[in-house]
């Protein structure tokens, strides 16, 4: 297959985390039990250093606004007197990512549309020290002409300023890009900016929806 409207759908931009990777509630849960400590629990930390500091920790984490001690310190100070340091000073991200997988069924028909002509680019909100970590599950440089990530851009999305940065690294047109990205609000945004999108659900379901949107810009082998 090969493009044949260049003056259509020529990029796909992709989110990493839920949709390069497993779905979050599954390296949530992992991650949990490698610490003992409930999901709900955890969840409780991250609301209740949302309202004592006025912002999210992992926001705040994703624009490299604080480091990723400081988020962990942010969240012990949440959880019940006595718990102590449920990482055993290990560094979060080290147990994030055991709970966390490369989804190599789409990366695989991301492979797909490469070969096909599309562009291919990566939008992710994620962490500075996690750098090493995430490029080392997926084949960043194979597939992707840009990465535009939070913690070197200092904003994250939902923020329209980082599609902005990404349009200008592409030197795109917002309705030359498809964006497939989990988080409602994620692509609510871009929408708002001229970006087509695909909520993530699961493989299948993100696969048959942008098969049925590139349709008429792919054409047989």
């Amino acid at each position: 297959m090969g493009v044949n409207q260049p003056d259509g759908i020529d990029t796909i931009v992709v989110d990493y985390g839920g949709v390069l990777t497993n779905p979050l509630r599954e390296t949530y849960a992992a991650f949990a039990a490698r610490v003992g400590i409930g999901i709900e629990e955890i969840m409780r930390a991250f609301a209740d250093a949302t309202r004592r500091l006025g912002r999210t920790p992992m926001a705040a984490l994703e624009v490299a606004a604080i480091t990723e001690r400081q988020m962990v310190d942010e969240l012990l100070a949440e959880l019940p007197e006595g718990t102590g340091d449920p990482l055993a000073g290990r560094p979060f991200g080290e147990l994030w990512f055991q709970g966390r997988r490369a989804n190599k069924e789409f990366l695989d028909y991301l492979r797909e549309l490469r070969a096909d002509g599309f562009r291919l680019a990566l939008l992710t909100n994620n962490v500075r020290e996690w750098e090493q970590r995430w490029r080392a599950q997926i084949p960043v440089d194979e597939l992707f002409s840009v990465v535009v990530n939070s913690a070197h851009e200092g904003v994250r999305k939902p923020d329209p300023r980082i599609y902005r940065i990404l349009l200008g690294r592409l030197d795109a047109r917002a309705e030359q890009c498809l964006f497939v990205d989990d988080d409602a609000a994620n692509c609510a945004a871009a929408r708002q900016l001229g970006i087509r999108t695909v909520q993530f659900t699961h493989t299948a379901q993100a696969v048959e929806s942008l098969d049925e949107i590139l349709r008429t810009r792919r054409e047989p082998r």
